[in-house]
């Protein structure tokens, strides 16, 4: 298996070094604290998100057994809202459809999207000929780094003041000094040159009610806003486990993965039903106002059903994203997203990278570098069990080492 010591040899490089490397360290700590702080806050402020999280523990459960028939409820509103849908069975699936839709030669811009990074798509779109950028603060720093993504909330929580004033500097070609708010203003001034001459926005959706098709997308930043109404055309990629029965169901899902992401509300919660539309002369509805000319709804399986199937390891599709577990795991906060795969992170990261991401050979470090001290846990909105879903998941990956000899 040389392909597969090759892996874990660069995965333990990295990890090490990424350890070591005091501005991750630095960056951290100082993440670290402001998580935790603004998590206690919001749950003293509404107590109530605990007795919630316990709902959506049952619902997301539920949700598993019935993704087909909620995918296609969710399908059937958002074509009569007049959405175009697609459903991609792989990764290769999702890039082909997103591929013919955009073409080359585009302005492409992006909210922060988990399923994006999970299917490469800016570079498939960037291969294509496409100018694409990043417009979450995190996600566009990353991309300047050439990195992924470190974190579901904060993509670069790790990276200090002074390495992103160096960043900005180097692309504009002028000096930027290491202030965040100055930073912050000047990357605003960048994208803002771009909204308005973009082709495509691309999004993900942190849920999907069935019943009214409606995406909820949640965001401080107001790009998100940006990104889904001012391009004529809005792509949103989508994970089938996103779907929920209902539109209370929806808002219940989004209230958990906020206040456990540390944030008491959003700024900005954005609800998307279809493309924008007008019925303002003679009461005849017609497709295309102000916002978007066309809403591209692309539901993404890659592995998702048949991990919805398995009685241990399902579990894991019921993480929402919300990042709580990783700024309390003893080994992120030594390595940060390094410790995770593509686009997921830790102890869950390791199953979804062996299910949906690449593969049980990208997943097999991550697997094996959890200390199963069950931190994860206990701080999960969802309880997600990983002591006994990483062990699980090891013994399959030597199952399978031994049955390939």
């Amino acid at each position: 298996m040389p392909e597969a010591k090759q892996l874990f040899e660069k995965y333990y490089d990295e990890l090490l070094r990424s350890a070591h490397d005091p501005n991750i360290a630095f960056g951290l700590s100082r993440s670290v604290s402001a998580f935790r702080e603004g998590k206690a806050q919001a749950l003293r402020k509404y107590p109530h998100t605990i007795k919630l999280a316990e709902e959506v523990r049952q619902l997301k459960r539920d949700c598993l057994s019935r993704l087909g028939e909620l995918v296609q409820k969710a399908s059937a509103t958002l074509k009569e809202n007049g959405a175009h849908i697609y459903y991609a069975e792989s990764a290769s699936d999702a890039l082909r459809i997103i591929g013919e839709i955009v073409g080359s030669g585009k302005l492409v811009l992006s909210a922060k999207t988990l399923t994006g990074e999970e299917v490469r798509l800016r570079h498939y779109l960037e291969s294509l000929g496409n100018e694409f950028w990043e417009t979450d603060i995190g996600q566009f720093i990353q991309q300047l780094r050439e990195e992924k993504p470190i974190h579901y909330v904060g993509p670069s929580i790790h990276v200090t003041r002074e390495e992103v004033a160096a960043l900005l500097t180097k692309l504009l070609g002028k000096e930027i000094p290491p202030d965040i708010p100055t930073e912050v203003k000047t990357i605003r001034e960048f994208l803002r040159g771009k909204y308005f001459k973009a082709d495509f926005g691309i999004s993900g959706c942190n849920a999907i009610a069935a019943d009214t098709g409606t995406l909820f997308l949640i965001e401080n930043e107001g790009n998100i806003r940006m990104v889904t109404n001012v391009p004529p055309a809005h792509i949103a990629l989508v994970g089938i486990e996103k779907v929920v029965p209902t539109l209370d169901d929806a808002f219940k899902v989004t209230q958990v993965t906020w206040r456990y992401a540390g944030f008491s509300n959003p700024l900005y919660l954005n609800l998307i039903n279809g493309p924008s539309a007008t019925a303002d002369i003679e009461y005849t509805l017609v497709r295309g106002s102000s916002g978007p000319l066309e809403l591209h709804v692309v539901f993404l399986d890659n592995g998702r059903s048949e991990l919805a199937k398995d009685p241990i390891l399902r579990e894991a599709l019921c993480c929402i994203k919300c990042g709580s577990c990783l700024l309390e795991c003893p080994v992120y906060q030594l390595a940060a997203g390094y410790y995770g795969g593509n686009a997921y992170f830790g102890g869950v990261g390791a199953i979804l990278t062996a299910y949906i991401g690449g593969g049980f050979e990208e997943a097999a470090p991550i697997a094996y570098t959890c200390l199963r001290c069950g931190r994860c846990t206990e701080i999960c909105p969802q309880q997600i069990n990983l002591s006994q879903l990483v062990p699980e998941l090891r013994h399959r990956m030597v199952q399978m080492a031994r049955s390939k000899g």
